[in-house]
């Protein structure tokens, strides 16, 4: 009997949580409305974040500040199969993401015109969580958004 290897499992897991997420969604969206189905996920993305640097930092053995973000947030990036550039200046840590997993499988499910309401809403939601965790003195602003007609996203975490 032929057993899954651990890469196979991965490319499993991933895509399994990949496809609830889009399918959650449009299930909300049938059952309520398309603002309903937003506010919803909006709620489950404010929690994700915690979720996942909890277990990064625990992992990865940091704590909290630019640097453990920085470590974390790129690895949570690199298993999202998300492509980005990172730049530090001084207290500025600049993630510019330049292909999104995420935004790719709106265009491909022929969803694209919604992809710009979910990205300005989730993705906030979501780094300013990851910011958050990390420290209260780190804030969050997105400068660009691929789904937002920019070339690339780009996101700053900022130390205060």
């Amino acid at each position: 009997m032929a057993k899954l290897n651990d890469e196979e499992k991965i490319r499993y897991l991933k895509r399994s949580y990949t496809a609830i997420d889009g399918l959650w969604f449009m299930k909300a969206e049938e059952s309520f409305n398309f603002d309903k189905a937003l506010e919803l996920d909006n709620e489950v993305w404010k929690v994700v974040p915690k979720i996942q640097a909890r277990f990064l930092k625990s992992v990865l053995g940091v704590n909290n500040g630019l640097e453990a973000l920085e470590l974390c947030f790129t690895e949570k990036l690199r298993m999202d199969d998300i492509e980005f550039k990172v730049t530090r200046d001084g207290k500025i840590l600049t993630i510019t993401i330049v292909r999104c997993h995420w935004h790719e499988l709106m265009v491909n499910s022929n969803r694209e015109r919604l992809s710009s309401s979910i990205g300005e809403t989730i993705c906030n939601t979501e780094y300013s969580g990851w910011a958050q965790e990390f420290g209260e003195d780190i804030s969050f602003k997105m400068l660009s958004r691929i789904c937002g007609s920019g070339k690339e996203c780009i996101l700053q975490f900022i130390e205060k």
